[in-house]
């Protein structure tokens, strides 16, 4: 098997291992802020141990680079809490669809980091997604709970999508694994005052599960991207990324015996071929402006 099949299938199953983290939001018996610390800590610790043990290069670059990883750090923290919180109200499939509107909302705060426009198509996008959106919501009202846990999920997706652009703009010049080691132990240092007595009272089960997820959940996949993208391009990563909501959704079926409704997954397949379109429009875009 050569260096490109043996990449693509460590990338696919880096994407299921990141669709699978939203499963710990149900399996764990945490609130979301809890689960993201003690997955930051584990996380961050398995990163530091990866690079150490790789013989890779641990600290950053220059007094600016860190003030970047803060920031970086607080933006994934809020992510990371709200991500877990759109699953508990919304549910895994809900909210995991909710989350993937990041692709088209990154395309449209883009124009504030870099020059690029807004073209009919993107508009279509929005359009799209906002219809998928609708699908998914049941009722208007925030007392409902799968109403609550979408609009949080959107709001994770807008904190990503603003994290992926300052990343790409001012910290793409670090591996994977070294970018969220250094974000990791911000958003363990973040959350620790918050930590609630929660934590010291989990049972040995959730331990393991927030090992597991700190560990192979989180730590792994991103040492696998950093080792992927040596063989393969960015975009094929993006295109095999827009599929973690696909496994994260069929992962919650199976283990979770979720039943998303039949407007929902309409409403994903909408937001889901959104996220396709702009994804390899975006890269389109760039090459263009690279020729």
């Amino acid at each position: 098997m050569d260096a490109v099949k043996k990449s693509l299938i460590s990338l696919h199953l880096t994407v299921i291992l990141l669709g699978g983290t939203a499963l710990f939001s149900k399996l764990v018996p945490l609130s979301a802020a809890d689960i993201t610390l003690v997955r930051s800590v584990f996380a961050c610790i398995a990163l530091f141990a990866f690079l150490k043990l790789a013989k890779n290069r641990i600290t950053l670059n220059s007094k600016k680079d860190y003030t970047v990883a803060v920031g970086l750090g607080v933006l994934m923290a809020l992510h990371w809490v709200t991500y877990f919180a759109a699953m508990q109200y919304a549910g895994v499939s809900v909210g995991m669809i909710a989350l993937f509107t990041f692709p088209v909302i990154t395309v449209l705060i883009e124009p504030f980091f870099e020059r690029v426009r807004l073209v009919w198509q993107d508009i279509v996008s929005t359009l799209t997604v906002i219809f998928g959106v609708y699908l998914i919501v049941p009722e208007t009202s925030l007392e409902n709970d799968v109403t609550l846990g979408v609009l949080i999920g959107i709001a994770s997706a807008v904190l990503y999508s603003f994290r992926n652009l300052i990343h790409r703009k001012h910290f793409k010049h670090y591996s994977g694994a070294q970018a969220m080691a250094w974000q990791t132990l911000v958003i363990a240092l973040i959350l620790l005052p918050f930590g609630s007595e929660s934590i010291t009272n989990a049972s040995t089960d959730a331990w393991l599960m927030l090992l597991l997820l700190g560990t192979v959940f989180t730590a792994l996949p991103h040492a696998l991207i950093a080792a992927s993208l040596r063989h393969l391009r960015a975009k094929t990563f993006s295109l095999i990324a827009c599929m973690q909501p696909l496994y994260g959704v069929f992962l919650a079926i199976l283990l979770l015996d979720e039943t998303p409704t039949m407007s929902a997954l309409v409403g994903g397949v909408l937001i889901t071929s959104a996220s396709v379109y702009e994804t390899l429009n975006t890269h389109k875009l760039h090459n263009n402006a690279s020729d």
